[in-house]
Order: C-alpha cells, then structure tokens, then sequence
C-alpha cells in the first residue's frame, strides 16, 4: 500500500501543474440587448362636445367588421358594401355583401341616435357566393331601363329600412383592376346619367355622394377614364374623396401636401375645385391603415396593427414635416409606410376648415385601436371651431 502511492502522487502533482498552466477561459460577453421601439402611448382623446352643424364626419363600416361603431363620434356611416348582380350585361337587382344581420345591426342604430345618418355604399365588386361578375356598373348603366330599375330598388330599399341616402363606389369608369368591366366610350357619362337618374328618383329626401377619386376624368385609349366631376356635381350632396392609396413605399400615401408623392390631399381637393365643386361639398379622406405596397406582403397594415408591430424590427411614430405625416422606417432606415395618427389628423383637420370643406371620412372603422383614438380625433378636427 505505501509503495502504490510513491506512484500516484507524481502523477497528481503534473496534473495539477497542467491545470495550473493552462488559461482559464473567460465568460463569453452577454449578447447586447436589442434595441427596441419605444411604445406608441397616445392619451385618450377627449371629445369636443361641441356639433357644428353642417360638418360631417363619415366612418365606412365593412360587412366583415365585428365592431359596433360609436355614434357619439359620427354623424354619418356609409354601410360597405352593396353589388350588384348582372347577368348577361341586364341588371337583375342588388343586395348587401355579407351577412344580412351585420347590416341589420348597424341600420338598427338609428332607433337609439336618430340623429345619425346611415347611407349604404355600392361597389363594382363581388363577394357574395350566389353572384358572379357580369358587368357591374358599367353594364347597368348602359341602358335607361337599368338605370330606372337600380334607382328605384335603391328608393325600396331605403324606405324599408330607414336609410338616409347612396354613397357610389364605381373604382372607376373606364377603367378596371379588379375583374369588373369598363368600357371608356361610355362609362363616365353614363356615370353621369345615373347620378341623375338617382336624383330624378330619390328626390331631394335622400342624399346621394359618390367616392371620389384623386383626380378629374382623363382621355384614354377609345374614350375616358375616372369621374367627370363637373357632370357630377349637379347632382351629388357631396364628395368622399378617397384621400389615400396615393402612392406606395418610399412615399406617403394620404400626405397633406408632399410632391414627392404621386398625389396629395392638396392636389386631388384642388382638382374639384377647378372643376368648380363648392368646398362645401368636399369630405376628406383619413386612412386608418399604412399602405406598404401594392404588390408587397403586407400590402397595408391598419392602425391597430401598426402599434403592434415588432419593435426590433421597426420604427414607428416618426414624423415627416414636409408631408405632415407619421411613418414607419425599418431598423435600418428604409421607409415602410406612412399613416396617419392624432397629430396629422388635426392637421388635416385645420386645413379642411380653412378651405371651406364639409369634413372627413375615414376607411374603415374597424382598423382603429380599441380605444377610439383616430376616430375621436377625427370628430375632433371636424368639429373643433
């Protein structure tokens, strides 16, 4: 046993010798923290309780929406949407896109705020499975017997439930990116004479308003495209201008002035003025939604969404002074979209006062935050004095 360790003990003494040579390796350095977006905290907004008359502010609240929307911050709601269901170029009739209940519910809010006006909104779209595309506006209203026959469905309708006018959403005559037909020779004027037809019907006891679009009609190939705004406006109570979708990433898409862009607020108001349009018939349009791209994933991203994003990835709340607008950047700087928020909505808000103009409207309820805060801003730019 004594002669066994004689042999041990070197052996312990090199290894400890070799621990003691070799480096100890150090602790790796902590990964750095990421940076991070602050928080998008905006005050809830009090509401000016004050109603100017004659100033209108319009939320459109989708078939698809789940929301109930808040009458204390309307004055009107335009119900999106209406097709129309045309088989072999004759118009057969029209019904709400969706569930029948969710317009039922919405129309319903006039028991308890009959102050509120409800309108309900047409597209040349189709959703509903029983329909196909079979022309659309621009197949009924080629003839004089489509036109009669769609604005007297429009009067039964609007007795039946209590409704207070038509809002049209051609996107656009003589033109089409979404399947629908166009025909240039003749959709903007017979646009035109169905306006008047609507007018002949309705009579002065409903309004009639169409969503405009950022500018006059254009000469195309075979004839025009867009709105004759001028042919319009005898007609009409008054215009929603769709005041976003003006561009795509890097530029905004709803800047108050911004020539950057394609189009602004400024420039697509400007061109119903010229055509002679009392401002008063004017309603500006808010997004409540970021437009990235049109061909992009995400193509837009709402409001509500906007605040949600991934704030390692993005910066949000940052602000373009010569667009009055807030944007989105990546962490690297590139430009993802711009939107709107409390801050240009005011904004907006003052200059449409200045010019005379009716309100703001905004697309579409549902993609605000669930305190309210683009739609009380909004009622708050309109109705502040």
């Amino acid at each position: 046993m004594k002669n066994r360790w004689w042999f041990v003990l070197p052996a312990v003494l090199l290894a400890g010798l070799l621990a003691a040579c070799h480096p100890v390796e150090p602790d790796p350095e902590p990964e750095p923290e990421p940076e991070l977006d602050p928080e998008i905290v905006e005050p809830v907004v009090p509401l000016n309780d004050r109603i100017n008359d004659g100033r209108q502010v319009t939320a459109y609240v989708t078939y698809y929406g789940s929301k109930t929307p808040d009458a204390a911050v309307l004055t009107h709601i335009n119900y999106a949407f209406a097709e129309l269901y045309v088989v072999d170029g004759v118009y057969q009739g029209f019904k709400v896109q969706g569930s029948l209940s969710r317009f039922e519910s919405i129309a319903a809010l006039k028991q308890a705020h009959p102050e509120l006006k409800i309108c309900l909104s047409f597209t040349h779209g189709v959703s509903n499975p029983d329909n196909k595309q079979g022309g659309s506006f621009s197949a009924m209203c080629k003839s004089e017997n489509g036109r009669r026959a769609f604005a007297e469905d429009c009067l039964a309708f609007l007795k039946q439930y209590q409704l207070d006018g038509v809002d049209l959403d051609w996107e656009f005559p003589g033109l089409s990116w979404s399947g629908a037909a166009c025909d240039p020779s003749c959709d903007v004027s017979n646009y035109v004479l169905l306006v008047k037809q609507l007018r002949e019907t309705l009579g002065n006891a409903y309004t009639i308003s169409y969503a405009g679009y950022c500018t006059d009609k254009q000469e195309t190939s075979g004839g025009y495209r867009y709105v004759d705004i001028k042919g319009m406006d005898p007609y009409v109570d008054y215009v929603n201008i769709m005041t976003y979708d003006l561009d795509e990433a890097p530029h905004h898409h709803s800047a108050l002035n911004d020539t950057r862009a394609y189009k602004d607020c400024n420039r697509a108001v400007q061109a119903y003025l010229n055509a002679g349009v009392d401002p008063a018939k004017l309603v500006l349009g808010i997004p409540f939604y970021g437009r990235h791209s049109w061909s992009t994933s995400p193509t837009a991203v709402s409001y509500r969404k906007i605040l949600e994003m991934d704030r390692r990835q993005y910066r949000r709340n940052q602000w373009d002074e010569k667009a009055s607008c807030p944007f989105v950047s990546t962490m690297g700087g590139t430009f993802f979209c711009g939107y709107d928020n409390p801050r240009s909505i005011a904004i907006k808000g003052e200059w449409i006062r200045k010019q005379g103009m009716r309100g703001l409207m905004f697309w579409e309820y549902d993609q605000d935050d669930d305190k309210g805060t683009l739609r009380r801003a909004v009622w708050n730019a309109v109705m502040t004095q």
